[in-house]
C-alpha cells in the first residue's frame, strides 16, 4: 500500500486551490461523475475511493477543505505524469460506466477528490 500522506504534504502552492479543483473537475470530474451516476458499480468505487482520500487526508493532519483535496490532486496528477499517464485535457476523459471502471487508479481517485469536493460545496 503506497503512503499518499507525504508527497502532498508539501506541495507548494501554483494557484489558488480552489482554480487547482475546478480544473480537475473539468479533467475528470465532470464526465467520471456523470457516468458513476449512471452506473451503481461506477458510483460504489468511487465513494470507496472518497473515504480512502479523507482517510488519507486524516493521517496527514489534513481535512478535505479545497485546500488538503487540492494538494491531494496534485500529488495524484503529479505520480500520474510521472508513471507516464497524464491526465487527459477537458472533454477527453472517458466516458462510459464501462470505461470509468476500468480507468486507471489515478483517475478514478481524482475523481473522487472531485466528488468530496461537490460534495461540500468547494466547487
Amino acid at each position: 500500500m503506497t503512503n499518499f500522506a507525504a508527497p502532498f504534504a508539501a506541495v507548494s502552492a501554483v494557484r489558488p486551490a480552489g482554480a487547482y479543483l475546478d480544473e480537475m473537475m473539468a479533467r475528470v470530474g465532470v464526465d467520471g461523475l456523470t457516468a458513476a451516476f449512471a452506473e451503481p458499480a461506477l458510483l460504489a468505487r468511487l465513494d470507496q475511493h472518497a473515504a480512502a482520500v479523507r482517510d488519507a487526508l486524516h493521517g496527514a493532519g489534513r481535512v478535505a477543505d479545497a485546500e488538503g483535496l487540492a494538494a491531494y490532486a496534485r500529488s495524484l496528477a503529479a505520480g500520474a505524469v510521472r508513471m507516464g499517464r497524464p491526465l487527459p485535457e477537458p472533454g477527453f476523459a472517458p466516458m462510459s460506466g464501462a470505461e470509468w471502471l476500468a480507468a486507471g487508479f489515478p483517475l478514478l481517485r481524482l475523481v473522487a477528490v472531485c466528488l468530496i469536493a461537490e460534495t461540500e460545496g468547494l466547487l
